[in-house]
């Protein structure tokens, strides 16, 4: 089940200290044991701050072979200019360094607030917009603001494949034509566990799925129980072999083509009580591709 990737919503956080985290391991060294703990982790810090091409490149260097990032976008571009006026911001993430992650760049995470409604024409523009290769994402990084060349803010490799994945949080978006339109441009929608707060659907609109399980019974503080991680378990192992689940919950009636295999992307965000990476792990080792965790006088 190499395809699919289980891991944790950032790993810089402070109750995990003396828990999650070895008493006693330097701050500087979290990541490298939480990427041996774990084989994904989605990158929380971008969301809120262009990163650098060094940062991109030491998070690379500090994380093992076969290791997976998935980054999330900018506020500034889903939150504050929620989709408007957006060429340059979206030029200087792509000329930020992202692609110092090379190989292990998983997908790129574009999340919405909920009080942003579907808006057709600003969503159908905004996703024909996005690189699907490296060439396009340089075309649009060229565009960015000159503050944005450092050294290595181009090292974007031509041919890689860029995916994408939307989460959406407002009720008019649960419908077939938001569904269709994230099909028809290849591009994930996101199956959120939001303790039902938020929109829930299975549609797979992408050969590939992206997970986000923020807790089932209190948002971001509820860790899973086994029953909750079995059922999960089924889910990525369905989609992970090219099949949708039977009984699926969709937006659109229409099922998705069967692959051979889809790459499944699952994150645990339900970290307030230090359950996201115990939640992870357990998952992992059900799905047969757990790890153990390290030693931390090895890192």
């Amino acid at each position: 089940m190499s395809k699919v990737h289980v891991g944790i919503s950032g790993w810089r956080y402070a109750p995990w200290r003396g828990v999650f985290y070895p008493k006693g391991l330097a701050q500087k060294h979290e990541l490298r044991y939480a990427a041996r703990a774990v084989s994904a982790i989605e990158i929380n810090g971008s969301f809120y701050a262009l990163q650098t091409p060094e940062r991109y490149a030491q998070w690379y260097a500090d994380t093992p072979g076969g290791f997976t990032f998935t980054v999330k976008a900018p506020r500034y571009i889903t939150h504050t200019r929620r989709l408007k006026d957006i060429e340059t911001p979206l030029a200087n993430f792509f000329a930020s360094g992202v692609f110092a992650l090379k190989e292990k760049l998983g997908a790129f995470l574009w999340q919405f607030p909920p009080n942003f409604q579907f808006d057709p024409e600003r969503f159908e523009a905004f996703l024909a917009r996005l690189p699907r290769r490296g060439d396009q994402a340089l075309a649009i990084a060229r565009q960015c603001e000159a503050r944005m060349h450092a050294v290595g803010w181009d090292a974007i490799a031509p041919r890689q494949v860029l995916r994408h994945a939307v989460e959406v949080r407002h009720e008019s978006f649960a419908c077939a034509e938001f569904a269709e339109m994230l099909r028809r441009h290849g591009v994930a929608w996101v199956v959120a566990d939001t303790a039902g707060k938020w929109p829930y659907a299975e549609d797979l609109t992408a050969d590939f799925v992206y997970m986000r399980l923020h807790g089932d019974a209190k948002l971001y503080e509820s860790g899973y129980s086994q029953a909750a991680l079995d059922r999960w378990q089924q889910r990525i192992e369905c989609w992970a072999a090219g099949r949708q689940v039977p009984g699926a919950r969709q937006l659109s009636p229409r099922q998705p083509r069967p692959r051979k295999a889809r790459t499944v992307f699952c994150f645990f965000d339900n970290d307030v009580k230090v359950h996201a990476p115990a939640d992870a792990r357990a998952l992992a080792a059900a799905l047969g591709i757990g790890k153990p965790l390290p030693d931390p006088k090895a890192l």
